[in-house]
Order: structure tokens, then C-alpha cells, then sequence
């Protein structure tokens, strides 16, 4: 956690907030040019082998690519991305939640070529894709493999970090049934392990590799994501933000958050508090007060 609070005080002003916002219009994009010329994306995709020839772009561009349907439940689906992976930002900070995210694209893109490199090592064991035959190493190939590596598996990683985080929190399955969100990691939990059992080489690294950030940063940040917020915890904090909008200043003293070095000069916006269970007079701002390590 050192390292990662010594790179918010350097690099945290550059944080994209609202990223998960940010997602959703790619998404927006991706079905817009599926509906002016849906073969257009395939020039946008993750394709290791393509990359290497030049078409550097679709290190960046597999993130317009979206989910194959646009229905009623595919706009549900990405609005309920949407709300968890606001609750990550507001609960973890702007700049640990873009880590966690470009953490995740991140194994996603060296993933791509890992396949490729298995491709070329193993092509004897990776004849046939589900009972189809195919060329190895051959541009259709990589086409095909290229397929795995998208943002699905991101967003799945955004359910668990938020099933992790807020174990207890109530959601609505099919609008009706209450169930706390723990139960349902477990279920996401269970059927990536089926998929992950049951699919072929190649999507067993697409796996791996896009789940990698919640296990690197369930390691890095054990009193972060591992802590666990309960629904009591949330209510209070926004109620200590909603009592902060309405108490006026005293003094226009400097203060500076231990954590991320911002400052009330350089971020009026921000409110800084002392926390009572720290030994010292040390001083946060309102996305750190909650989620700090406390210093003995």
C-alpha cells in the first residue's frame, strides 16, 4: 500500500474520474459503428498477431468493442456496471480505482500475446476449436483467439472487487428476490471456475489474464479492497459528507491528506477531517478518511 499511496501523492491529480462513465460511452461507440458497418470493428479488436504487423492501434481500440447484443437486459447489465463501479471510486479513491482498472486491460492486452506465444510453442495441441478445425498460426487463427480478449472478464473482475468490498449489501436479483452480493460473488466465482475448466487453452489464459488485477490488487491492497464496508459504514460516510456540504468554514487554514498530498488550496472542492483513531494529528481528505490504514 506504501508504494501505491507514494504514486497517488505523485501521479493522483491525473486520475480519469468517473471512469466507469467513461466505459459505457465506448460501448456507445462500439454499437454505433456496428450499426453504420459492423465489419468495421474487426479492425478494432485485440489481435496480438495484427499488432505486430503494424496495426498498433488495437492495443487501445479493443475497449470500443462491445458486448454481441444490445437488449433491454444488456442496457440493465451495463448500468448495473455502471453503479458498482461508482461505489469502488467514491469508496477506494479516483486514482486506486483507475489502477485497479488499467491494471485489468493491462494483463488483458500481455495476455493477448501469451496466447499468441502458446500458439506458436503448442499449435499440435490446439488443432480444432470446439470440434473445428483450424490453421494454426494463420491470420483467421488469431482472428479467432482474439475473440477472448475482451472487456468481459474487466467487468466481471469490477462485480467481484465490489462483492469483496461490500459483502453484505443488498441487490435485487430478477428486480425481485433480495440477496446479499457475497452470495452472488460466489456464484460469478463458481462459474468463471467452470468456464475456466471447460474452455481451451486460449481462454483459459483470457481468463487469467483478465482477472489478474482483483488478485494483484487483493494482494497489494489487503486493508483495502479486502476490507469489508458494511451498509452501516456507507450510510455513515455519506451522512458525514452530506454534514460537511453544510457546515461553514471557520478559518481558511491549509490542511494536506496524509495519504494523496492534496491540499485545500490546490482542491477547494475537497473536505479534510483528522481521524480520532490514528496516533498523531494526521489529516485526510474525504476519499481517504474511510479507507486509510490507521497509524499506532
Amino acid at each position: 500500500m506504501n508504494f501505491l499511496y507514494k504514486l497517488e501523492r505523485k501521479f493522483g491529480k491525473y486520475a480519469i474520474s468517473n471512469l466507469s462513465l467513461y466505459l459505457i460511452l465506448c460501448y456507445g461507440c462500439g454499437y454505433l459503428m456496428r450499426l453504420i458497418n459492423p465489419a468495421f470493428l474487426n479492425y478494432l479488436t485485440l489481435d496480438a498477431y495484427r499488432i505486430l504487423h503494424g496495426q498498433i492501434w488495437r492495443i487501445v481500440t479493443w475497449i470500443l468493442v462491445p458486448p454481441d447484443s444490445l437488449d433491454f437486459f444488456t442496457l440493465i447489465m451495463l448500468y448495473f456496471y455502471y453503479s458498482i463501479g461508482t461505489s469502488l471510486e467514491r469508496t477506494w479513491g479516483t486514482f486506486m480505482y483507475n489502477v485497479y482498472m488499467f491494471l485489468g486491460m493491462l494483463f488483458t492486452v500481455l495476455g493477448s500475446f501469451v496466447a499468441m506465444g502458446i500458439s506458436y510453442c503448442f499449435a499440435g495441441d490446439l488443432m480444432s476449436y470446439g470440434g473445428i478445425p483450424v490453421v494454426i498460426c494463420s491470420q483467421d487463427y488469431f482472428s479467432l483467439v482474439s475473440m477472448h480478449f475482451s472487456t468481459y472478464y474487466i467487468n466481471m473482475s469490477i462485480f467481484l472487487a465490489f462483492a469483496a468490498t461490500f459483502p453484505n449489501v443488498q441487490v435485487l436479483l430478477m428486480f425481485i428476490i433480495p440477496i446479499k452480493v457475497k452470495w452472488l460473488g460466489i456464484v460469478y466465482a463458481v462459474f468463471l471456475l467452470y468456464e475456466f475448466i471447460n474452455t481451451w487453452m486460449i481462454g483459459k489464459v483470457a481468463i487469467l489474464a483478465s482477472l489478474l488485477n482483483f488478485v494483484v490488487f487483493f494482494l497489494l491492497t489487503r486493508s483495502g479492497l479486502g476490507m469489508r464496508i458494511s451498509p452501516r459504514q456507507v450510510k455513515r460516510r455519506h451522512d458525514f459528507q452530506k454534514e460537511v456540504k453544510k457546515a461553514k468554514p471557520m478559518s481558511v487554514a491549509r490542511h494536506k491528506c496524509a495519504i494523496c498530498g492534496r491540499t485545500s488550496d490546490e482542491f477547494p472542492e475537497l473536505e479534510f477531517r483528522f481521524c480520532s483513531k490514528c496516533n498523531g494529528n494526521y489529516e485526510y481528505c474525504q476519499e481517504h478518511l474511510f479507507t486509510h490504514t490507521h497509524v499506532k
